[in-house]
């Protein structure tokens, strides 16, 4: 690592801590030619994979676009943003676990829907009414009754 204040290709680690999530590493350095500290930050770089559209295309995953997603479907509800951040999080996360260079964009909506199902269920229920193209009423109704069964089933057990 090169010191920022002389160049100097020599500093040494002084402490290293995790921060906040665990996702990265602080480090606290010393420059071995000047002396001054200064601080890093180091975490792991992994790739996120290609999106595969319906249509066939392929394109770059864009986290923005995800995040614009969640929150047109959060929009006005009352859910914190670091719900919002951890909830994004989950969702790279799982691709990234899954491990495949290219990833349906369904894949990627049925995580966005899970999510929302855990954050919000009316955000739930406006995303998958875009996301799986209700034409009428019933198909709401339907998802509605989904949604309600799901709700029942897991307070039974």
């Amino acid at each position: 690592m090169y010191c920022p204040f002389c160049n100097a290709d020599d500093t040494r680690v002084v402490d290293s801590r995790l921060v906040a999530d665990g996702t990265q590493v602080r480090r606290r350095r010393e420059c071995v030619d000047c002396s001054e500290r200064f601080t890093t930050y180091e975490s792991a770089e992994l790739l996120m994979p290609r999106v595969i559209k319906s249509d066939g295309r392929r394109e770059g995953f864009n986290e923005e676009k995800l995040r614009a997603g969640l929150q047109r479907a959060l929009e006005k509800r009352p859910v914190p943003i670091e719900k919002i951040e951890s909830a994004l999080g989950q969702i790279k996360h799982v691709l990234q676990v899954a491990g495949e260079r290219e990833v349906p964009s369904r894949t990627i909506g049925e995580a966005v829907m899970q999510q929302l199902r855990e954050l919000d269920e009316v955000a739930y229920v406006r995303f998958a009414s875009v996301y799986r193209s209700f034409q009428d009423i019933s198909a709401f109704q339907d998802e509605l009754n989904r949604l309600n069964s799901k709700k029942t089933t897991s307070a039974d057990v």
